[in-house]
């Protein structure tokens, strides 16, 4: 999967700026996710591992991708990993 063009809800935005997380971060999993999984209502969620201040966090974009082109409605990063990642 290869999405190179998004958009950014507002609310996605001011997550974004809120938890710290970098644009390039969001650029990358849009373009190749680590998993997708599915969401609530339809949205998928597109995550991957992210190191960071020598941590590494989970981060995840909710996305609907039935609009042209997708639309990421929220971001977030955690620490919980074991909690969201899905063993294949």
């Amino acid at each position: 999967m290869n999405i190179a063009d998004y958009v950014l809800t507002e609310h996605a935005e001011l997550e974004m700026r809120r938890r710290q997380i970098e644009p390039e971060w969001v650029a990358t999993i849009m373009a190749a996710p680590e998993q997708i999984v599915e969401g609530f209502n339809g949205r998928m969620v597109f995550q991957s591992r992210i190191e960071s201040g020598g941590k590494t966090h989970l981060v995840r974009l909710v996305v609907e991708q039935w609009h042209s082109p997708p639309v990421v409605v929220t971001i977030y990063r955690t620490s919980k990993i074991e909690k969201y990642w899905r063993m294949e």
